[in-house]
């Protein structure tokens, strides 16, 4: 059990970086049109060497989100993280939470707002943090986050802006950067930008977003990232059987 090295996500995630040289998450997004597969998922995830799950999506399509929240907890054996898209997603059943600002947006909603509504409601749950800047990077379409959000992306070409906003993270007391192109991209946050942000600023790299194959996610490893997230490429039925292949790509030791 991941506890069982820490009782601290944050430890174990670093735990996990310098063990097998970068982690893997999965998202789960406990939206009814997931409800019927969430229990295989959050079981395939458990028997192939994924290093923690990441819960959240942009919008709560019903009243059973929190109820799919628990269900996963129960049945998750490594760590059940929030990856928040609104206050409204908060509860206790989470080991730990993205303490996240969209530090890519200009909306001051998604930089402080709802983080100051759900700031108490944390401190109640008692719920782990990690300081992380949301950075969204361009995947070719309009994606929810965006629309939500009425943020603009980062260009894909522009590592030079991804820099500035990574260090300003670093320099803000961030733990972490989220480099995301959204859910459904048409491709993922490039090689070039993955590894400006990690030669210049001393936080850990998540990146996310359009990543369909193992053999992309082990590019991104080689580039600087930590950790990969993937979502919708394990959606489907046949997807969840990508899980290994991705772990294995993913872990370089």
């Amino acid at each position: 059990m991941w506890n069982d090295i820490s009782s601290n996500v944050f430890d174990y995630l670093k735990h996990v970086k310098n063990e097998r040289g970068a982690g893997y998450f999965v998202l789960i997004d406990p939206d009814r049109k997931n409800a019927e597969s969430i229990e295989d998922r959050v079981q395939t995830a458990n028997e192939n060497d994924v290093d923690a799950i990441f819960v959240g999506g942009s919008l709560m399509m019903d009243g059973k989100y929190h109820t799919r929240v628990e269900m996963i907890k129960k049945l998750s054996h490594i760590p059940v993280i929030f990856f928040p898209g609104g206050v409204n997603q908060l509860n206790s059943h989470y080991d730990a939470m993205l303490f996240m600002s969209i530090l890519s947006g200009r909306n001051p909603h998604y930089l402080i707002g709802e983080q100051v509504i759900a700031a108490p409601l944390v401190k109640d749950a008692g719920i782990e943090t990690i300081p992380t800047a949301y950075l969204l990077i361009d995947g070719g379409t309009t994606t929810t986050v965006e629309f939500m959000s009425g943020t603009m992306p980062i260009p894909n070409n522009r590592p030079d802006i991804a820099i500035a906003h990574a260090l300003a993270a670093q320099y803000l007391g961030m733990k972490m950067v989220y480099l995301e192109a959204g859910s459904g991209a048409k491709y993922p946050v490039s090689n070039d930008l993955i590894s400006g942000v990690k030669q210049n600023a001393d936080v850990s790299l998540i990146v996310g977003g359009g990543i369909k194959t193992p053999e992309q996610a082990a590019e991104k490893v080689k580039a600087g990232a930590d950790f990969i997230v993937t979502g919708t490429v394990i959606e489907s039925e046949s997807g969840s059987g990508l899980m290994k292949s991705f772990a294995d790509a993913i872990h370089t030791k």
